[in-house]
């Protein structure tokens, strides 16, 4: 009788925890390495990337949450936003989330296969690095809403965002939005193309040596993309070309990165990154980057690259850069 009782009183509480795990689900992951690079500030260290958190939530079969965050260098709230789906191929979200500008800025940093990541154009025109000093580091995130969806069984996806355009954990500070639009084509099932634009006003939160535009500034801010993916169990390239343009001043680059399996977990990998912030000043770089990574474990990576950045602006001199690292990721 007794044991009767205290099983009665311990089935609410199985049931809590077989709910919570039917419908929350944690996830995260570090990465951790060494950098040299000889430019003009040069850097000989070890080196912390990332080491981020993920919780998902399924509150019912259409509505979800979900949160990210960074815990290194002091911490950074860098998503939270929710979904609810009202058809198969309409959802709406709401919150703080990566734009949906450019193929490569959406892409996670556990699968994109530079160290550095995303190429010198995403970098400065989604503002993934602060490399626009108008814009600054918003890891190419913001808050705002968005459609998205796939529809004709999955062969067209598409998104539609109205977003502050001021960047990371950061209230709009000229009340005009921007708007994005993402559009991908999967004609065959190892392809997808398609391309994507921002159109807004940017508000600068310090000046810009490339466009001449000074902090408190607002500015007609302009962004395009186009591009593709090939993928396939041995081989992948990604390329794109990006353009810009802030006020008067256009800037435009283009990437193209792929990977080759050549043994069991081996990948090599090489890439060709442009990138020019002001086409009349010309202060372009060539990127060309050459490295190998093994996945030791599923989604767990050693990788070492190198990096020869041609500089081509006033007062610019030609730099090496080597890099290695560990990814591990639960």
């Amino acid at each position: 009788m007794q044991n009767a009782l205290l099983a009665q009183e311990q089935t609410p509480l199985n049931q809590v925890v077989n709910t919570l795990k039917e419908r929350i689900s944690l996830s995260g992951y570090a990465q951790l390495g060494y950098t040299y690079d000889d430019a003009a500030n040069p850097d000989n260290t070890f080196d912390i990337k990332r080491i981020i958190f993920m919780a998902h939530g399924k509150i019912t079969k259409r509505w979800t949450c979900d949160f990210m965050y960074d815990f290194y260098n002091g911490g950074m709230l860098l998503e939270v936003y929710t979904d609810y789906q009202f058809l198969p191929g309409l959802t709406a979200r709401i919150g703080e989330f990566k734009v949906p500008y450019t193929i490569e800025n959406e892409l996670s940093p556990t699968t994109v296969e530079l160290i550095n990541c995303y190429s010198q154009s995403v970098c400065y025109l989604a503002g993934v690095s602060g490399s626009d000093k108008c814009y600054g580091m918003t890891s190419g995130r913001d808050i705002g809403m968005m459609l998205h969806g796939k529809v004709f069984r999955d062969f067209l996806q598409y998104k539609v965002a109205v977003m502050n355009g001021q960047g990371l954990n950061t209230k709009d500070k000229n009340n005009q939005k921007d708007v994005v639009g993402n559009l991908m084509v999967y004609p065959l099932k190892w392809l997808s193309v398609g391309g994507s634009f921002i159109r807004g006003t940017g508000h600068a939160i310090a000046d810009s040596e490339y466009t001449g535009i000074k902090a408190g500034e607002n500015y007609a801010k302009k962004r395009w993309s186009a591009g593709g993916v090939v993928t396939t169990p041995t081989f992948n390239l990604r390329t794109e070309y990006l353009g810009g343009k802030d006020r008067s001043v256009t800037s435009e680059g283009f990437y193209a990165t792929g990977s080759l399996r050549f043994a069991r977990n081996f990948d090599f990998i090489a890439s060709y990154d442009y990138f020019n912030p002001n086409k009349s000043a010309d202060f372009k770089q060539n990127n060309y980057i050459a490295g190998v990574q093994y996945w030791f474990y599923p989604r767990c990576r050693l990788q070492a690259q190198y990096t020869f950045c041609d500089k081509k602006g006033d007062g610019q001199k030609d730099s090496n850069l080597i890099q290695a690292q560990v990814q591990v990721r639960f």
